[in-house]
């Protein structure tokens, strides 16, 4: 393969004529046969900064991804740009294993993808050994004890790695702290690397996050804000998954359940009908993770609070990773957090070390879901970085409106500090009265004034607490006993039926000597708009131009057995749409379409940009 620049591989493969941030200094820096350190969010280009370089003519580059899905996606990528790439993993057939092997062999293949497991096992390094130019480690963040996906092969990469002194090495996160960060570069054994650490904000997406009341419904009327756009729903437990996904059907959205339950051509199926458009719903257990790599998900729902920040960043990243806007919402209870930590702590052989850092992820991801603080800042400052990204220096006393969460937008407020003082002393008061012997619904009825059995048998409704908030909405009452517990003010007992009980902490609220700061949503009749939101997709004569080329996209994608996104990104046929080029040196100008790309389908598009009708021209197409 000719020796290009960079600049030329940018223009040639990917059809773009600049590069996005940092990508450009990690490419440069490889090339040099430096060591690199890449964080970026996800959508932000982090795979062009070890591709481009096998186009420069590096030498093979050897890719260390987690999941056979994400690699298998890759490869068909890199393939479809007019590269060669290959992978080794368990489900690879015996006729891809000979192609992979016929091109190491010939010196063709540019990247090759592997398992960290795989590769540990042995026999890959001493046949690429004359080819070799470049280890590139996918979700790096595997590889830290501190991190939210540490998986122990990982920290044995580093050893190997040593063997080959004179190749460089970069490693690639979406999702990293300072401190994981660090342990990233000691476990690879990355040698003074160039440090490229990327704005985890991601502007396109609006984040939105809401007390749980009523998982089912939330989620339904969350979707139908979506009408035929592509999302991913997220759930705790297999139960869960597969509850939503009968809830879902039966109000007529196409879905399908994916959880470790399922058989191995069951999930196969379940992501292989989401990925080609088939389906517009795919409701899962984090397990379907990483695995996604379709860039038009407009939608990310956690119909249950996921482990940690660094999970919710790596999961609701997942939404408008072709730059168009999308929406990531998360329903929170507290209840979320306790079945959390009761698994995590069943964990065989689990360390002191660990269970604190559990208890740390659990307490960051409960203060982001109830602060009535702008969720971008939540999310930017608890990975070392201010916002907004020219902003000073972290810090939550400057306001600001991101226009784009439910806090900045209005939809969640927060109370007046004398009320929400006062509030919580009313609760905790009620968790101090009952001796700290019963759980959060038990309070709720007693401050409500309910006339419960339970209640009275126990001689609670003669207690001052008493209907000491009648009148105040249950779903409220319910949402502060969580954010109290959150804030810690009040702690929940471990077992099957957690009681609250009163912290110092909590004791101090009473006195006066601390504050409680509460949220609520506030109802509206109608979504308001995102800032973000606006003018971004097509609307008018461009809108139906649009929904023709995605049209042929999907027809032309499921005639070559592709997800549509690999034929071109929604971005790009925005562009087509509003640009309507008329020639392939027109079309080759809009950002996306390289040349393997403009001479395979540049003559179809170009026919449905000028009124052909896109099911004849998808039929005609070979």
């Amino acid at each position: 393969m000719q020796k290009l620049s960079p600049q030329q591989a940018l223009e040639k493969y990917w059809g773009y004529g600049t590069f996005r941030p940092l990508q450009k200094q990690a490419v440069d820096a490889v090339l040099a046969g430096r060591d690199a350190l890449v964080v970026m969010p996800t959508g932000g280009g982090k795979s062009l900064c070890y591709q481009l370089p096998a186009a420069c003519g590096i030498g093979l580059v050897l890719v260390i991804s987690p999941l056979i899905a994400l690699m298998d996606d890759q490869v068909a990528a890199v393939n479809e740009m007019g590269m060669k790439a290959g992978a080794l993993h368990s489900q690879a057939g015996e006729a891809e294993r000979r192609r992979v092997f016929a091109e190491l062999n010939r010196g063709t293949l540019n990247l090759l993808y592997v398992s960290p497991e795989r590769l540990v096992a042995g026999g890959i390094l001493d046949i690429i050994r004359p080819h070799l130019g470049l280890f590139a480690v996918d979700e790096a963040h595997c590889v830290s004890h501190w991190g939210h996906e540490f998986r122990p092969e990982y920290r044995q990469l580093g050893p190997l790695f040593s063997e080959f002194s004179n190749i460089p090495r970069v490693a690639l996160t979406a999702t990293a702290t300072p401190q994981v960060q660090q342990d990233i570069s000691s476990q690879l054994g990355l040698r003074a690397p160039a440090e490229l650490i990327g704005h985890p904000d991601r502007p396109n997406l609006v984040y939105r996050s809401f007390p749980r009341y009523d998982q089912g419904h939330q989620v339904l009327e969350a979707i139908r804000q979506h009408r035929g756009e592509g999302g991913i729903v997220y759930a705790q437990t297999r139960k869960e998954v597969d509850r939503l996904v009968k809830t879902l059907a039966r109000a007529g959205v196409s879905c399908a359940s994916y959880h470790a339950g399922l058989s191995a051509a069951q999930r196969a199926k379940a992501q292989d009908d989401f990925v080609h458009e088939r389906l517009d719903v795919i409701v899962a257990t984090i397990a379907f993770g990483m695995g996604i790599d379709r860039s038009n998900v407009r939608y990310v729902i956690h119909a249950n609070t996921p482990r940690s920040i660094e999970h919710y960043q790596q999961e609701s990243g997942r939404a408008g990773r072709d730059g168009a806007p999308a929406e990531c919402v998360l329903f929170f209870s507290v209840g979320d957090l306790v079945t959390h930590k009761m698994l995590s702590f069943r964990e065989e052989g689990i360390s002191a070390a660990r269970r604190r850092v559990i208890e740390r992820q659990l307490s960051e991801i409960g203060r982001y879901a109830i602060s009535p603080v702008c969720r971008h800042r939540l999310l930017s400052e608890h990975f070392g970085k201010p916002y907004p990204a020219d902003a000073p220096a972290p810090s939550l006393a400057q306001p600001v409106d991101c226009g784009a969460c439910d806090v900045c937008l209005g939809e969640t407020q927060a109370l007046p500090p004398e009320e929400a003082q006062l509030t919580a002393q009313k609760i905790i008061s009620a968790v101090y009265r009952t001796e700290s012997r019963f759980g959060a619904v038990y309070v709720t009825k007693l401050l409500l004034g309910a006339e419960d059995e339970r209640i009275m048998a126990n001689g609670h409704d003669n207690l001052r607490v008493f209907g000491l908030m009648k009148g105040t909405p249950e779903k409220a009452l319910r949402a502060w006993i969580d954010q109290l517990i959150v804030q810690g003010h009040l702690a929940v007992t471990d077992g099957e039926y957690p009681l609250l009980q009163v912290t110092a902490s909590g004791m101090n609220v009473c006195k006066g000597a601390e504050t409680a700061r509460l949220g609520h949503p506030v109802i509206r009749t109608a979504k308001k708009k995102s800032r973000k939101a606006v003018a971004e997709l097509p609307s008018g004569p461009e809108e139906t131009m649009f929904s023709n080329l995605r049209r042929l996209r999907l027809l032309i994608a499921r005639k070559l057995a592709l997800p549509p996104y690999m034929i071109f990104a929604d971005s790009v046929l925005i562009s087509m749409s509003a640009l309507k080029p008329a020639d392939a040196d027109a079309l080759r100008q809009i950002k996306g379409v390289g040349d393997a790309k403009r001479d395979r389908y540049g003559k179809a598009f170009l026919a449905v940009i000028a009124g052909a009708d896109p099911d004849n021209i998808a039929e005609a197409f070979s």
